[in-house]
């Protein structure tokens, strides 16, 4: 394959893929070759190949004779993700806390006073989205690549139910305790304290999730 050739099949799954996360195309839409590739004007090939990558990554699905469409994750579904988050991430914050320097616990502190004043303005969107900011910050300071692929992975199945929680009565205020305790033990450099912490507030988040489906 040509590098012109590979860096258009990118392009292509790239923008397939901000598409779905960003909603522009939703669950169970149908996803014609021909269509897509006059919406987005990319050739057939790239498109195809574009479907190819989403489907490994769990974003759309294929069915026999229908052809390829944008993968629904149901509730039940979304707090599995988020299960398996809760043991990855609590990895991600355990290795966080062994490679912790002060630039990178003054920058989770940042980070959470970020949330801390968007809670004050009432701005839970904002919240929710420091939120996501908190989290990929530790998988960062992780330097894990392996729970980091497998994160982004999780990650962008959930995109449906991304400000959900955040809307629960009483979760932002604990949302918010519970980083606070994971940024404190990251930044202390207590790796078990950050994995404890970490696998309890996405477990937290899990039956919050559960509870208000």
């Amino acid at each position: 394959m040509s590098t012109r050739s590979r860096l258009g099949d990118d392009d292509g799954y790239l923008r397939l893929r901000g598409a779905i996360l960003r909603g522009d195309l939703v669950p169970n839409q149908r996803l014609v070759e021909a269509d897509m590739s006059s919406a987005f004007e990319l050739p057939r090939a790239a498109v195809r190949t574009a479907l190819v990558r989403l489907e490994h990554e769990g974003l759309i699905e294929r069915e026999p004779h229908r052809g390829a469409r944008v993968r629904l994750v149901t509730e039940q579904e979304a707090v599995e993700i988020l299960e398996a988050r809760a043991a990855l991430e609590g990895l991600a914050a355990s290795q966080a806390a062994k490679n912790i320097t002060p630039a990178g616990a003054a920058e989770l502190r940042a980070v959470l006073d970020g949330q801390r004043a968007a809670l004050a303005r009432e701005d839970l969107m904002g919240a929710s989205d420091v939120n996501a900011q908190l989290h990929a910050k530790i998988v960062e300071l992780s330097g894990h690549a392996t729970a980091q692929r497998l994160i982004s992975a999780l990650n962008s199945q959930m995109v449906r139910f991304q400000f959900r929680t955040i809307l629960i009565p009483g979760r932002p205020g604990q949302s918010h305790q519970e980083h606070t305790a994971i940024v404190e033990a990251v930044a202390a450099g207590d790796a078990k304290k950050a994995e404890r912490a970490m696998h309890r507030h996405l477990t937290n988040v899990a039956q919050a999730l559960e509870r208000s489906a």
